[in-house]
């Protein structure tokens, strides 16, 4: 960062301070985020707000350190002996495939006393950044300036194509994974190289009843207790414990308090803070409520089922699903807060401000009042396990009447008749006629004022009478009849007046409809964000941090406790607090606890478990360490507080809380519960 963009930083900072004095909503200097590439680090910020005068070996040393987990979690490494960290529930993926027989690592977690007794998963990998390079100019040279939109994107595939092949034999990059990777919707390129690991075995994880104790109520919750965390280690080429002894985080166990900054190195999945107000208006308006709808009814026939027959698949369904409703009604939130969303107004208005004549916020505010058209059938009409099978039968039969009309001679329609014979079971089976009649439920509660198809499919009937009324009717509900009517007789099939056919006939065109608006202006739209990130790029330069692309990252905060529900988060809890919650909730699931954890010691009860932070984190940044100024491990990040779910579009310090699990809490249960001191030792060098 030159020095005309430090004093540019410093100035907003005090200006930000100013207005926030006097109760403005104005943009503050962070609402882009604090997800920091290690390319381009805020040295003179960090200096400011922290007083730390770091140099560049800090920052190498913290990045080879840090890890990328599979393609899903971050982790780092946290011994000289290639110990790595990461979450519970980043691991509880790929930890089932190495129990034994009579062991269940869910109920009774897993500890290797020796070496020998670590496991290793075949199909698990962690990556290393080790190269990193700014590529813009090579990038933009091979762009050009193409004439259309097309040739825009073709050359920026060719580009990022080129640059990989011309690093693969440069002195230092060979035997690595490269990666171009686009900043600022293309403003800026930088190219990765990544050293892998494949050799990477189990050392410790707990009981899922502590990994994710509290369940989906305590999700994206603070006060919080939770040992979410897991312990790997990457083996060497000769099947030797890695030597990280120069690139690790040491743990520090009492590293922390009020006002204590800290820092954490993951890899953020994807953020959208360069989203125009168009964008956000409707994602706001459009996307966010249907995907609610979706997730919600889908939810709700998953309890239903799990309460008539309780199975770990369901449950798990029903997790996971209750995990993105909570997180999308929390994005909707932050959407819909005035005070928030004035602040990307604000923010957007002073761009347009610096690129008179430029007319990119309403060329992308034109295409998305076309698109608010389709985003329901986009989403209901999908052909998807979660919408039902009657659903998915209907783009087949869409697709063979569409191709028996094009060539009824064509090899492909047997075929699909084969697949229709063996789909049509579904219209006989109460649960896919329920999922056929919530899915026409939601198409009708979301449909516009010229959304007549809809209409004429139900015909004055409700959702549900409609759906059954098509299943017991249509020729599909009869073997022998739907025989007839796909014995190689395809006139017949066109001609028919089968509800099923007709509702075919009227709901899939909507959706491919739907599809083609949504893929036809892709590009175009892509275009137009690149214009607008490149205009705000010329306005701030890399002062403010790109958007999250699931690469590496350090963001920097305080542990700082918050207001909330009438009363103050501590920065910490306790193991304390674990047991108020199991006892307070008669120990009933999701709140209870595994046998060896009911009789603790004073020891264990007075450890800190978990605290918060300012940090700026997201998806994907699960398993990243928080470290202070000294690179050392002061605890685990795996969730953000229920305020911090607007940080997909804006990052607002107030109340944002990144959650992590205490490094002395991990300590703490590996000594006093687990008994695991090869581990401890490792760990704390005693």
């Amino acid at each position: 960062m030159n020095r005309l963009k430090n004093q540019w930083f410093l100035s907003l900072l005090v200006a930000f301070a100013c207005a926030t004095a006097y109760g403005q909503q104005e943009p503050g200097p962070h609402d882009f985020g604090k997800m920091w590439t290690f390319e381009n680090p805020p040295k003179a910020w960090f200096k400011e707000a922290y007083n730390y005068d770091l140099d560049q070996e800090w920052f190498d040393e913290a990045r080879v350190s840090a890890l990328r987990f599979a393609t899903w979690c971050s982790a780092s490494f946290v011994s000289p002996n290639g110990l790595v960290m990461t979450n519970h529930h980043c691991s509880q993926p790929v930890v089932s495939d190495l129990q034994k027989e009579g062991e269940n690592f869910d109920k009774n977690g897993f500890y290797a006393a020796t070496l020998g007794e670590e496991r290793r998963n075949p199909e698990l990998f962690v990556e290393q950044l080790i190269k990193v390079a700014d590529v813009t100019e090579r990038v933009k040279s091979i762009i050009g300036n193409p004439a259309t939109d097309d040739e825009r994107q073709a050359k920026t595939q060719e580009a990022i194509s080129t640059v990989v092949k011309e690093y693969t034999t440069k002195p230092g990059w060979e035997n690595l994974r490269l990666q171009t990777v686009p900043f600022y919707s293309g403003a800026k390129f930088s190219l990765y190289g990544y050293k892998r690991y494949d050799d990477v075995r189990l050392v410790f994880i707990p009981e899922a009843q502590l990994g994710f104790f509290g369940g989906d109520p305590d999700n994206f919750t603070y006060p919080r207790y939770n040992l979410d965390c897991t312990f790997w280690r990457v083996y060497d080429e000769n099947g030797q414990p890695l030597n990280t002894s120069s690139n690790y985080f040491p743990f520090n166990t009492d590293g922390i308090q009020d006002g204590t900054p800290v820092f954490v190195i993951g890899n953020p999945g994807s953020t959208e803070r360069y989203r125009t107000v168009a964008q956000l208006e409707y994602d706001r308006d459009y996307r966010y409520p249907v995907d609610i709808e979706f997730f919600t009814n889908r939810m709700k026939m998953l309890e239903e089922e799990y309460a008539a027959n309780p199975n770990d698949d369901t449950k798990n369904t029903i997790f996971s699903l209750s995990n993105s409703l909570k997180a999308i009604k929390g994005t909707e939130d932050g959407l819909n807060d005035p005070a928030l969303f004035d602040r990307k107004v604000k923010m957007e208005q002073k761009i347009k401000a610096n690129a008179p004549g430029k007319t990119y916020w309403d060329d992308m505010a034109k295409y998305y009042v076309e698109l608010s058209k389709y985003g329901s059938e986009l989403r209901f009409l999908a052909p998807s396990p979660m919408s039902g099978s009657i659903l998915s039968m209907l783009h087949l039969i869409n697709q063979y009447t569409t191709l028996a009309a094009e060539n009824p001679e064509s090899p492909e329609l047997e075929g699909l008749e084969k697949q229709l014979t063996e789909a049509a079971h579904a219209v006989s089976d109460p649960k896919e006629v329920k999922t056929f009649g919530m899915v026409l439920g939601e198409v009708k509660k979301f449909a516009q004022a010229d959304d007549t198809y809809i209409t004429t499919l139900l015909d004055g009937r409700t959702p549900e009478n409609a759906a059954k009324e098509i299943c017991t009717t249509s020729v599909f509900a009869d073997e022998k009849d739907l025989s007839k009517l796909l014995d190689k007789n395809t006139k017949k099939f066109l001609k028919s007046k089968d509800p099923l056919i007709a509702a075919a006939g009227l709901l899939v065109p909507e959706y491919n409809k739907a599809v083609k608006a949504f893929q036809s202006t892709g590009v175009a739209r892509k275009n137009i964000e690149q214009k607008v990130a490149g205009e705000v790029f010329k306005v701030y330069g890399d002062a403010l941090p790109p958007d999250a692309t699931f690469t590496l990252r350090i963001s920097d905060g305080v542990v700082k406790g918050y207001d909330y529900n009438g009363t103050i988060a501590p920065i910490k809890t306790t193991y304390y607090g674990l047991y108020e919650r199991y006892y307070a909730n008669d120990g009933k699931f999701p709140w209870s606890l595994p046998e060896r954890w009911l009789n603790p010691s004073m020891d264990l009860l007075k450890s800190p478990m978990n605290y918060v932070a300012t940090t700026d984190i997201i998806g994907g940044n699960s398993g990243s360490p928080m470290i202070n100024v000294k690179r050392e491990c002061v605890g685990l990040i795996f969730d953000g507080n229920i305020e911090s779910l607007p940080g997909k579009f804006i990052f607002d310090e107030k109340d944002n809380r990144t959650v992590a699990v205490h490094a002395g809490g991990i300590v703490a249960a590996l000594r006093y519960i687990y008994k695991a001191d090869r581990l401890v030792a490792e760990l704390t060098g005693k």
